[in-house]
C-alpha cells in the first residue's frame, strides 16, 4: 500500500464515493490507475463491498480501544470537551453517556505508541480529569448498518408512520 492506496481509501471514506470517475475527480489520480488500485484493494481485502467498507485489521488499523472519559462538571461540558475530543486524531466514536463516566472514545490504532498518544492527547484536554482505557481483544459483532439488527415488523410497528 502507498500513498495512492492511502488517497482513495480516505476519499472513499471521508466522501462516501467508490466511482473511479468521482475519485479522480477528488484525488486527480488517473481513473485508470483508481480501478486499478480498488480492484486491488478488493482482491486483498481491504475494501470488503461496493459500498466501500474496509476491513480496519488489513488496514494496519488492528487495535480497537475504548475509553472512558472521566470530566469535570460544568455547564456546556459536554459540548466542549465533547468536540475536543472528537477532533483528537484518530478518534472514530465519541458519545455522551448518563452515569459516572461522561464520555466512551472509540478509536482504531495501528500500535502501543499511538495509544499512548491518543490518551495523552486525551488527557491535555482542559476539563478531563481521568481516563480508563480498554483494548478490544475479539470483535464479537460490529454491524456498520443497525437496520439490520431488526425484524421486519419490528421496523414496521416502530417506524412506519401509516
Amino acid at each position: 500500500m502507498d500513498k495512492k492506496d492511502i488517497q482513495i481509501l480516505r476519499t472513499i471514506a471521508e466522501e462516501g464515493i467508490n466511482s473511479p470517475e468521482k475519485i479522480e475527480q477528488h484525488t486527480e489520480i488517473p481513473k485508470s490507475t483508481v480501478h486499478y488500485r480498488m480492484n486491488q484493494l478488493r482482491e486483498d481485502g481491504i475494501i470488503e463491498n461496493d459500498l466501500g467498507d474496509m476491513n480496519l485489521s488489513k488496514l494496519g488499523l488492528s487495535i480497537t480501544l475504548i475509553s472512558e472519559i472521566y470530566a469535570e462538571f460544568g455547564e456546556g461540558y459536554h459540548d466542549t470537551v465533547g468536540k475536543q475530543l472528537a477532533e483528537v486524531e484518530g478518534v472514530n466514536q465519541v458519545y455522551f453517556t448518563m452515569g459516572d463516566t461522561d464520555f466512551i472514545v472509540v478509536a482504531h490504532v495501528t500500535d502501543r505508541e499511538m495509544v499512548e498518544s491518543l490518551v495523552a492527547d486525551y488527557e491535555a484536554i482542559e476539563g478531563i480529569e481521568r481516563t480508563s482505557s480498554r483494548f478490544v481483544i475479539t470483535r464479537v459483532k460490529d454491524e456498520p448498518y443497525p437496520i439490520s439488527d431488526f425484524e421486519y415488523e419490528t421496523l414496521v410497528d416502530a417506524i412506519d408512520d401509516e
